[in-house]
C-alpha cells in the first residue's frame, strides 16, 4: 500500500525550508520475527524516504513496528525483505554515523554529565580533546552547561534527556534517530523538551526521524508526519506540515495546527477501529 501525501489547506506551501537530496530510502521493507510461538510479521511493504535536513516524525498504534524501523535504519536489525539505503548506500551493518536517543536517557551514573556526553567519542576511539569544545557547546546550547560536572542522579528527567541528546550529537552524526525520547516525562516537561529539541535542531539541522505516540508532538516538531497502520506496520499517510519555522509554542493554539492534529487523529482512529 502506498502512502497518501497530504497537504492541508490554508497554509503557505513554501513555509518549510527546502531539504536536500535523499538521506534515507526505505523500499518494500518487511520484517518478520521468529519466536517460540511462531512468526510475527512486524513490517510489510514499507516504503518512504527522508530528505537531507528534514525532521520526520512517525506515529502509529503500539506494536506496529515503529521502533523496528529505527533499528533497521541504524543497521542494528536486518530486513526480511526489501532494502534500506542511507545517503545512497545500502544498510547491511551497524552504522557509526547515526546518533540514537531512546525513551530513557541510559546515562552512566558514575560518570559526570560531560563524561557521559563524550562517551561515544571514546567508544569510537577518537581523540577526546578533539571533541571537548563541541561537547561543551552542545551543553550550552541545551541550557545545561553549568551542570557539566554533576552526576545524572543530580538532574531532573528532562535534563537527563538533554544530556542524552547532546551525547547523540557530539560526534556530528549524519542522522539523528529518536525513539519516544520524551515518553517518560510529565506533560509540562515534555512540552518544554519539544521546544528545546526544536531549538537544538534549528541550530544543527540534522536529518532526524522521531518516533512518538503524541500527535501534538509529532505535528509541532515535524516537516512531515508518517502515519502507520497496525501490525504489520505500513505507511498509510504522509502528512506534510506546512507551518513556518522557527515554531513558537503558541503555534499549538492556531487553527492550522488543529487541522493537522485532527486529521492525524482521524487517520489513527480508522486504524484503531
Amino acid at each position: 500500500m502506498s502512502a497518501a501525501t497530504l497537504a492541508m489547506p490554508g497554509v503557505a506551501t513554501d513555509a518549510v525550508p527546502r531539504a536536500g537530496g535523499e538521506a534515507i530510502g526505505v523500499r518494500g521493507v518487511g520484517k518478520t520475527y521468529r519466536t517460540k510461538r511462531g512468526e510475527v510479521q512486524a513490517l510489510a511493504d514499507l516504503d518512504f524516504s527522508v530528505r537531507e535536513n528534514e525532521f520526520v516524525t512517525v506515529v502509529g498504534p503500539s506494536g506496529c513496528g515503529k521502533s523496528t524501523i529505527l533499528k533497521i535504519i541504524a543497521g542494528l536489525l536486518g530486513v526480511s525483505s526489501g532494502e534500506v539505503s542511507v545517503f545512497g548506500r545500502k544498510v547491511d551493518s551497524p552504522r557509526s554515523d547515526v546518533g540514537m536517543v531512546f525513551q530513557t536517557p541510559m546515562l552512566l551514573k558514575w560518570r559526570s554529565v560531560l563524561d557521559n556526553v563524550l562517551l561515544p567519542v571514546e567508544i569510537l576511539r577518537r581523540k577526546r580533546a578533539d571533541y571537548m569544545d563541541r561537547a561543551q557547546e552542545l551543553l550550552r546550547l541545551a541550557g545545561i552547561a553549568e551542570f557539566a560536572a554533576m552526576r545524572p542522579k543530580e538532574l531532573s528527567g528532562g535534563m537527563q534527556q538533554r544530556v542524552a541528546i547532546c551525547r547523540a550529537l557530539v560526534y556530528d552524526p549524519t542522522l539523528l534517530l529518536m525513539d519516544e525520547p520524551f515518553g517518560a516525562l510529565d506533560a509540562l516537561s515534555r512540552d518544554m523538551m519539544n521546544v528545546e529539541l526544536m531549538r537544538i535542531w534549528s541550530e544543527r539541522r540534522k536529518t532526524t526521524v522521531l518516533i512518538t505516540h503524541s500527535i501534538q508532538e509529532a505535528v509541532f516538531l515535524a516537516d512531515r508526519v508518517l502515519v502507520m497502520s497496525g501490525r504489520p506496520g505500513r505507511i498509510v499517510a504522509d502528512v506534510k506540515i506546512d507551518l513556518p519555522r522557527p515554531r513558537h509554542p503558541r503555534v499549538r493554539g492556531t487553527q492550522e495546527f488543529m487541522v493537522y492534529s485532527n486529521r492525524i487523529h482521524q487517520l489513527l482512529g480508522v486504524e484503531y477501529a
